[in-house]
């Protein structure tokens, strides 16, 4: 099998019809935890309404899923927002809120009857349906470190190259100098000369989530992943793999989930952050509850106990917590 760009045999080796990884292999869940499962699960998505609700009075008409895995985050949002606050006195009740969920399979069975879903192509394809959003909450959770790029390694001259791979085997060679528009992101974002350095291109990234924001007329949009910033760009890149629960050596055949990590500083966002700072400016703590509501009220001591271990695991600073939040606001500008 000839070698090819990374970025081609990623993109295949996830979401290529019928054999793909996504489309073939079960959901995210069936190979690692995310924080989108369990109890975390149902945390991230009161944190996420509260996020929405420290800048706006109402709840938003839309909260999409972008990277939906099967449903689970979204089946969160909807109780979450079925739990919101009571309506400002003298204001007609809250909107139902629609919830979205996009990913590369069909709708899963057995999912929530009041989430939406929309079929993605895979990568940095987005539905065509998945437009003209207004007063949304789009959250893209962990999408964009499995939008394929481009990985290139210094060569002994000191010029970046296109790194290529077999899909058979992972085995590597070095391919042609980057494109002139990938080399400009290099030396603006991921500047390398020293021979060896790998470099993960982030222009599909940027690409995928500039074109999610255009998706949006008005709303947050939030991305959240696992990433670097220029202070702390890996020398040696961030590729690797997933499979049955461990980690495993990237070979793009289609037997485990191939992802890098995010160069989150050049996205365009109003704000980058660490998840856990975000959380800890919302009021999450993961503070144990008082003894003695567990004596008064036992039941209610263990729900407590629960969501305040829940908390605490997103904002595991060794874990969830280290998540990178990039946050995107759009208004909606009046017709002139």
């Amino acid at each position: 099998m000839d070698p090819l760009p990374w970025r081609e045999a990623w993109h295949e080796a996830l979401y290529a019809t019928g054999r793909g990884f996504y489309v073939t292999r079960g959901g995210p869940a069936a190979h690692f935890t995310t924080a989108t499962h369990g109890p975390t699960g149902a945390a991230l998505a009161r944190a996420l309404v509260q996020l929405w609700l420290r800048d706006h009075e109402d709840l938003p008409a839309v909260v999409v899923d972008v990277g939906a895995g099967r449903g689970e985050l979204a089946s969160h949002l909807v109780d979450a927002l079925a739990a919101r606050p009571a309506a400002i006195p003298g204001r007609p009740p809250y909107p139902a809120t629609r919830v979205v969920a996009v990913d590369v399979v069909d709708r899963p069975d057995g999912l929530d009857e009041r989430v939406e879903w929309l079929r993605s192509p895979g990568g940095e394809a987005l539905p065509p349906e998945l437009t003209d959003l207004r007063d949304a909450l789009v959250v893209a959770h962990e999408w964009l470190d499995v939008v394929p790029c481009t990985v290139a390694q210094v060569d002994p001259s000191g010029t970046a190259r296109t790194v290529l791979v077999d899909p058979g085997t992972g085995e590597e060679t070095l391919g042609a100098p980057l494109p002139d528009d990938e080399r400009a992101w290099m030396n603006a974002h991921w500047p390398a000369t020293i021979p060896g350095e790998r470099i993960e291109v982030g222009l599909a990234r940027d690409r995928a989530w500039a074109d999610l924001v255009s998706r949006a007329r008005s709303g947050t949009l939030l991305a959240v992943d696992y990433g670097h910033t220029a202070a702390t760009r890996p020398s040696g890149g961030t590729l690797t793999a997933y499979a049955h629960g461990r980690q495993t050596t990237p070979v793009p055949d289609g037997t485990c989930d191939v992802t890098a990590h995010v160069a989150v500083d050049s996205l365009d966002a109003d704000e980058v952050s660490t998840q856990r700072e975000v959380l800890q400016a919302l009021g999450v703590t993961g503070t144990t509850p008082p003894h003695a509501l567990a004596q008064a009220e036992p039941l209610a001591y263990l729900a407590a106990l629960e969501r305040a271990g829940a908390d605490a695991r997103l904002l595991d600073r060794e874990g969830f917590g280290a998540f990178w939040w990039a946050l995107k606001r759009v208004q909606e500008h009046p017709v002139a």
